[in-house]
């Protein structure tokens, strides 16, 4: 699977490697290309999966803000929800393109 936005690659691993939440597919920290994110100071949290960190999108020479999220450290009652450990995966905003 692909993550992409303006011809740029942001991130890329094998499908059994993502989790799959709520309609969003969520990359490992790995996948992840080097330089593609910028933390950003936006504040949430989800009511079963804790405090998010958002990040913008560094892509086709432009910063794209709060396009990326991630949970760094769900709350454990989370991973029992989605199957798997998710620490630190990061999913994008449907205006990022991700496909097989």
């Amino acid at each position: 699977m692909k993550a992409v936005l303006a011809g740029t690659v942001i991130a890329e691993a094998d499908e059994s490697d993502l989790a799959r939440i709520e309609g969003n597919w969520y990359f490992p920290p790995a996948s992840i290309t080097e330089g593609a994110l910028v933390e950003s100071p936006t504040p949430y949290t989800c009511p079963w999966k804790g405090a998010a960190q958002y990040f913008s999108v560094q892509a086709g020479g432009e910063l794209h803000t709060d396009y990326a999220w991630s949970y760094p450290t769900p709350f454990p009652s989370a991973f029992d929800r989605v199957g798997k450990d998710f620490s630190g995966f990061v999913a994008f905003d449907p205006r990022v393109e991700v496909s097989e």
